[in-house]
């Protein structure tokens, strides 16, 4: 039985277009044509100038043998050149690679052996990368210096012909590599459908905040990554204005909220903690802030009660995955919020709690289990890969690999990775529940906890810390201290204080790495 949850639901009937991914563009700019769609730092584009961007250089891939169905990789920075080349793409039906800029030969090799695009987009930074890859002779490459420089946008004569005819359910539009930080890269088939409905359904959630043709996004995370390729697509939908930086520097950060007064942000924790850490913070610096989404990880209590305080934003957490596009749950803007909590699924989206022994049975109310979620949102599969694809997908729905309870109100709480979970002396404990007391500690910026395998226990509870800075932690205390806010076997058997803790590109901390780094000093 799946619990209701209607009364915190926003807008459950919602419908949704068939519209290509183009036509999400297209829609907006005739709807506004002189709202500014994109700023990348003294660069800007009104709508209609990025419609005509996108159209010239559609005709210049097409001119080079683009065609739909085509599979071309991007491995680009943040950039305007990005967005004008995903739509372009779009435009002719082809299917857009993300492949992380910063990656290196080796890892380039195994996402372009797997996905086997015709061409890459990228910059010429890239070129000693891909010099090196056994690919190399057989792509196409496109410089943006070459093909896509600000000043050759409006160069390209846009040719006479029509977008591509698409397939909503069936074509897909982004291949989207994930698993990286657990195990071997798998490309998630997000089809048009997927990404279209899942912008639908994260803008139903915030509709009774966010207007169509006044907002202003900042997108710090990269494009290549499902959160921030979603949160640009959004942008694009509300006809909204997407602020481009390159990536999450603090100084930049600061100074991009005090000149363009952005009204939504995403941010992983980890972002927000250096924002409120930031030494010249002012009370000003967030008050233009409508909403903040949190993503990648739980936002600790104390982080969200001081970012509340500091913007006067809607702090929404929530959940999502690559194979669902991005988005599956949110907290709330109408009804109960609870702390710690995901919140509850987003329109069209069903979910429910399935047992951890093989997945087939559903949990009660308040009993941890897998959580599986259904909906437009969750992907085709994944690509040349129909083991892993029945794996996660069964009967249409998604087992996310997530460990979560549902209680009596339809609220979820993520309780941690099936792969994470230690188990210690017998007991089952999930490293987010520790990690939440840490970081109510005022010495604590940072904190990750994990499990070593331990002769007596089994494994062992460790915890990697990052003190605030100018701030110093006694272990001895603090680990005192621990014993009066947790169960006795909960309590980290070691800490490993540290300056830094390793991250992937949106600022998620690599639990994996710092569980490998330790067993190697062992």
């Amino acid at each position: 039985m799946e619990a209701s949850h209607s009364s915190y639901e926003i807008n459950t009937s919602l419908a949704i277009p068939e519209q290509s991914v183009y036509e999400i563009l297209h829609q907006s700019a005739n709807d506004y044509p002189n709202r500014i769609a994109v700023i990348d730092g003294e660069k800007q584009l009104t709508y209609d100038q990025l419609l005509q961007a996108v159209q010239g250089f559609a005709s210049c891939l097409n001119e080079k043998g683009v065609r739909k169905g085509a599979r071309v990789a991007f491995m680009l920075p943040n950039c305007l050149e990005y967005i004008v080349s995903f739509f372009a793409v779009q435009h002719l039906g082809g299917t857009v690679v993300q492949v992380n800029h910063l990656y290196q030969s080796v890892e380039l090799d195994l996402i372009i052996n797997d996905s086997r695009p015709s061409w890459i987009i990228c910059n010429r930074a890239q070129t000693e990368k891909l010099e090196q890859t056994e690919w190399n002779r057989r792509l196409n490459i496109l410089l943006i210096e070459e093909e896509l420089s600000y000043e050759k946008l409006f160069g390209y004569v846009p040719m006479a012909f029509s977008p591509a005819s698409i397939n909503w359910e069936e074509d897909v539009a982004v291949l989207q590599y994930t698993g990286g930080t657990t195990g071997k890269s798998k490309g998630a088939m997000i089809t048009h459908k997927n990404i279209v409905s899942n912008i639908h359904q994260s803008f139903a959630v915030f509709s009774s905040v966010l207007n169509k043709g006044v907002e202003i996004t900042l997108g710090v995370s990269p494009l290549s990554h499902a959160m921030a390729l979603n949160n640009m697509n959004m942008t694009i939908l509300i006809a909204g204005t997407y602020v481009i930086l390159e990536k999450f520097k603090i100084n930049s950060v600061i100074l991009a909220f005090r000149k363009h007064r952005p009204t939504v942000f995403t941010g992983s924790p980890t972002m927000y903690i250096s924002i409120l850490h930031f030494s010249d913070l002012k009370d000003s610096d967030l008050t233009s802030l409508k909403i903040c989404t949190s993503g990648s990880a739980p936002l600790p209590l104390e982080v969200r009660r001081e970012l509340e305080e500091k913007s006067g934003a809607r702090i929404l957490e929530g959940f999502g995955q690559t194979e669902a596009t991005t988005a599956t749950h949110r907290t709330p803007l109408i009804g109960k919020q609870k702390l710690g909590s995901i919140g509850v699924p987003i329109p069209l989206t069903k979910a429910k709690i399935m047992d951890l022994e093989n997945g087939e049975k559903e949990l009660p109310v308040g009993e941890p289990g897998e959580l599986v979620v259904k909906g437009p949102q969750v992907m085709k599969g994944y690509w040349n890969n129909e083991a892993a694809t029945a794996e996660t997908i069964r009967n249409s729905w998604l087992y996310t690999g997530d460990i979560a309870i549902k209680d009596e109100d339809g609220h979820y709480f993520i309780v941690g990775r099936k792969k994470d979970m230690i188990i210690s002396g017998g007991y089952n404990i999930y490293p987010t529940e520790i990690e939440e007391v840490l970081y109510a500690h005022d010495a604590i910026a940072e904190v990750c906890v994990f499990g070593v395998p331990d002769e007596y226990l089994g494994e062992k509870v460790v915890a990697a810390i990052v003190p605030i800075e100018d701030k110093t932690i006694d272990s001895t205390q603090l680990l005192a201290w621990c014993n009066e806010m947790i169960a006795r076997y909960k309590v980290p058997r070691e800490l490993n204080i540290r300056k830094t803790l390793p991250k992937t590109t949106v600022g998620k901390i690599l639990r994996r790495q710092l569980i490998n780094e330790y067993i190697e000093t062992e």
